[in-house]
């Protein structure tokens, strides 16, 4: 994309958490910040991603362009880079993938979107696939409001994930699944971190709020029934894709009820203390 344009979906990606409109309206973007090679600057570039469990993928596709992107000879000279999902800021290691497991994650991504391989095609070389590793520190800023933008990640995904149902056709894709696959992990650990400190700290200090915290304990488990039957449906190599959409919308259902409320209780209890 030329630099213009690509400051202009920068600013807007910016301005708006992550949501941009045009032709990218609804993609998996993030904004990736490279070291230049030569020049030692930074660079901020918006890709789009795929998701794959605690990473995320990047293709440097250049839009079909017969030469490596800049960022991509910048994460290569040095791996250390900045991304941005809207929600999140946060470092990351890039991992160039190479052999099997480059042309396992290609062939996912193609399957996703065959525009991958028109790029590869028109490009004449072979399109790198590049991992991004998070390396999260410490929330900075008021525990409540940290809160509030984990649960807004959340939000989104969901938001994401009934749309690419939605729009997929009468089989699930692999992509499909495992953008699925890697929401329920997250939603889980989240709340187990939640139940083996979170809430057991807030129990201990504010004890005439224990309704609260049984009713969120509650909610967790239901959440997890289902997350777990939202995966077994995803096992399944027949899954229909209407069935899941089903399960996608009661999940979200349940989920965006249970922020709300946890929200509603804990935020100012966490950004007090």
């Amino acid at each position: 994309m030329p630099i213009d344009f690509n400051q202009q979906i920068i600013d807007e990606f910016r301005a708006n958490r992550g949501q941009v409109g045009g032709p990218f309206e609804g993609a998996r973007l993030l904004l990736l910040t490279t070291v230049g090679a030569k020049t030692g600057r930074s660079h901020t570039t918006p890709l789009g991603y795929l998701p794959d469990g605690d990473r995320v993928l990047i293709i440097a596709s250049a839009g079909g362009s017969p030469r490596h992107p800049a960022w991509y000879h910048n994460l290569v000279a040095n791996p250390q880079v900045t991304v941005e999902d809207g929600v999140f800021t946060y470092q990351a290691k890039a991992v160039v993938l190479e052999g099997d497991e480059r042309e396992r994650m290609f062939a996912r991504a193609v399957e996703s979107d065959p525009g991958w391989g028109r790029y590869q095609d028109t490009s004449g070389r072979t399109l790198p696939v590049v991992a991004l590793i998070p390396a999260f520190g410490p929330p900075t800023g008021p525990l409540g409001d940290a809160l509030k933008q984990v649960h807004d990640a959340f939000r989104r995904e969901l938001a994401r994930i009934r749309a690419e149902v939605a729009a997929s056709g009468p089989r699930l894709g692999a992509q499909l699944r495992v953008n699925c696959l890697t929401m329920c992990r997250n939603l889980h650990e989240h709340h187990s971190r939640e139940d083996g400190s979170m809430i057991p700290a807030l129990e201990d200090r504010y004890p005439e709020l224990a309704p609260v915290m049984a009713r969120l304990h509650a909610e967790h488990e239901t959440v997890q029934q289902l997350l777990q039957q939202l995966q077994t449906l995803l096992a399944a190599d027949d899954a229909d894709p209407a069935l899941l959409l089903d399960e996608v919308n009661r999940l979200t259902r349940e989920v965006e009820a249970h922020l709300d409320y946890e929200e509603e209780y804990l935020v100012p209890l966490l950004n007090h203390g």
